[in-house]
């Protein structure tokens, strides 16, 4: 179990909130799906990424990775999965952006599944991010 303490005081996660900004749709490759979207936020820093995928209206998948490690959320599995990704590791495949990988936990980081909710709740005047949210309970 991986369970770091976070310790990020309300200034600091709001300064993480309001860093990430909506990409461009054009730039995300086009589902082939009928009734896909895909919505990706990237913070200031280079490894803070928020990912959302939608079938239609219904949130159908979630990534939020920050600083080496992830939280997912997907419709076919139940309960919020964190993992490690390779974000940090230095070889010549991990400074390109797509080849992120992500290697789950065996028990679910209560501590970032925390941070990450306190960072989603200075968001939720943004549809996508209220949706989020009630993936924490």
């Amino acid at each position: 179990m991986n369970n770091t303490d976070y310790k990020l005081d309300a200034g600091e996660i709001l300064s993480l909130s309001r860093s990430l900004r909506k990409i461009e749709q054009n730039i995300l490759k086009p589902s082939q799906e009928e009734g896909i979207t895909k919505i990706w936020f990237q913070g200031e820093e280079p490894d803070f990424d928020v990912f959302f995928e939608f079938y239609y209206d219904e949130l159908s998948w979630f990534q939020f990775t920050w600083r080496g490690k992830s939280l997912s959320w997907d419709r076919k599995q139940p309960g919020l999965q964190t993992g490690t990704t390779n974000e940090l590791c230095v070889n010549d495949a991990s400074f390109y952006a797509a080849t992120k990988t992500i290697e789950t936990d065996n028990q679910a980081d209560d501590n970032f599944i925390n941070l990450v909710k306190s960072i989603i709740q200075t968001k939720t005047e943004e549809p996508m991010f209220a949706k989020a949210l009630a993936l924490f309970g």
